[in-house]
């Protein structure tokens, strides 16, 4: 799919999801060009009993409304990056913060496999395009992406892929895997 030079701006918008404390924050920070919008919270007495710290246990904020960076590719082309929060009871905006996406990235942590289950049957539901990044925390035990795929239960054309988002090049090699396999599944569903 060719794209024609236009003056119009164009915009992508792209979603960061998965599971509390998964890294949706570290992501859209360690790669924005400017300083991302965050709206975290300590966590509080609400939480308890509510949010599963196990594997977490030092986190002590929490995002509550969404996280967001910009990226300008070049004049004319911008990424605009939104992480959702991960706990169940902000989930409600999800729906407002998706709409108009290109597409979505899926963290997981292997310790934590079964928390990004919402984040993959909600972009499912959508027929939203979602890669899955599997976010290699220091400690964490390591599997192979097709390992990961057959535990999630993925189909084989949605990429899985191990990343650390701490570092801006490898949350800029899972965005470009996310937008090359969003335009190839709209390319696949224009035919």
């Amino acid at each position: 799919m060719a794209f024609a030079p236009s003056d119009e701006p164009v915009a992508l918008k792209i979603l960061v999801a998965g599971g509390f404390g998964v890294g949706k924050t570290t992501l859209v920070g360690a790669i924005s060009e400017i300083r991302p919008l965050r709206t975290e919270e300590v966590l509080s007495d609400r939480g308890v009993g509510v949010d599963d710290l196990d594997g977490v246990e030092t986190k002590t904020t929490t995002t509550v409304a969404m996280d967001f960076g910009r990226i300008t590719i070049r004049e004319g082309l911008v990424v605009y990056l939104f992480g959702t929060p991960g706990q169940e009871r902000f989930w409600f905006m999800w729906d407002e913060l998706s709409y108009g996406a290109l597409g979505a990235v899926v963290l997981a942590d292997t310790r934590r496999l079964t928390d990004c289950f919402p984040s993959i049957d909600y972009f499912e539901q959508r027929g939203t395009p979602f890669i899955v990044a599997v976010n290699c925390f220091d400690g964490a035990e390591r599997y192979e992406p097709d390992d990961v795929r057959i535990a999630l239960d993925l189909d084989p054309e949605i990429p899985v892929m191990l990343c650390d988002v701490r570092r801006r090049a490898s949350a800029k090699v899972v965005l470009v895997t996310l937008v090359e396999h969003a335009l190839k599944t709209l390319t696949a569903t224009q035919r």
